[in-house]
């Protein structure tokens, strides 16, 4: 079960991408840095998978506190020690809607990898490769998406927009609301946040979580994951630029004849070949 929560997830390694030899990159992890980010997408590395699957077994909201028990012992989690952990602010707008039209006017256009203003709801094809980037990382480890990838939400494009625009935002409050739909149920939130519940079981006193696991390299975001992902989006912006040629001496496909409906001259030239056996079989059989 645990394997399966960090399917998707990544986390940022983050003295290294901010050393990359790529501008745009750069200025986005800054910008994530800037807005709070650092603590909770680059925390600690080691998976306690027995501790994290009990605690999700057992977990449940109550009065507004995630609480859960784990070998036996209780845990609570309050909204103030989840953004305290990972130093998350808590002051700034509470609702990603209040967000000013200007910004998201701007947003459309800076984020579009053509100039053109691109919709809240878009093909991630259409963006730049660091806020498609940023979009991905978004996904799979804050607002922890479950299949496919491929298109930008509404959502996440206000979340973006905020981060680009250094708009002052209660991550801790809206991160933490994403984390109590995850052990509620009814919901059609995704559980995830293995990384992070790993830290708070971590600092739980009175806990004994056992041996960790390493969570996989190629899940953390270096400048090395970053350069191949640069290479992946170059051949598909490429591609789709490209013009489709035709090629020179291809085979033409063979299209079938279809044979025209007879008309009534053909019916009545086809006929006489045969109305003297016709008569005859009528002649026998009203014998």
């Amino acid at each position: 079960m645990a394997s399966a929560l960090i399917n998707n997830i990544v986390q940022v390694y983050f003295i290294s991408v901010l050393s990359m030899d790529h501008k745009g990159m750069v200025s986005m992890f800054e910008t994530l840095v800037a807005s709070g980010f650092s603590g909770f997408l680059g925390c600690s590395l080691a998976l306690f998978e027995a501790a994290l699957v009990d605690f999700l077994h057992n977990a449940s909201v109550r009065d507004g506190i995630v609480v859960s028990t784990v070998q036996g012992k209780p845990v609570a989690i309050s909204e103030e020690l989840f953004a305290s952990t990972f130093e998350l602010p808590m002051e700034g707008l509470t609702d990603l809607h209040e967000v000013s039209q200007d910004l998201i006017l701007e947003a459309r256009r800076a984020f579009s990898y053509r100039g053109k203003m691109i919709s809240t709801s878009c093909k991630k094809r259409e963006m730049v490769s660091e806020f498609r980037l940023l979009n991905d990382i978004l996904a799979k480890s804050v607002t922890v998406k479950a299949g496919s990838f491929d298109a930008m939400t509404h959502e996440r494009f206000l979340m973006i927009a905020d981060i680009y625009g250094g708009v002052s935002v209660n991550w801790g409050r809206l991160l933490f609301k994403i984390f109590k739909d995850m052990v509620t149920p009814m919901t059609r939130q995704a559980r995830g946040y293995a990384m992070q519940i790993c830290v708070l079981l971590k600092n739980a006193p009175g806990l004994e979580l056992g041996e960790s696991k390493e969570f996989p390299p190629l899940k953390i975001i270096t400048t090395k994951i970053v350069g191949t992902y640069l290479s992946k989006n170059k051949k598909i912006y490429v591609d789709e630029d490209e013009p489709v040629v035709e090629k020179p001496g291809g085979k033409k496909k063979a299209v079938s004849k279809r044979r025209s409906a007879p008309t009534m001259k053909h019916l009545l030239l086809r006929g006489r070949g045969h109305r003297g056996k016709t008569h005859r079989k009528i002649r026998n059989w009203r014998l």
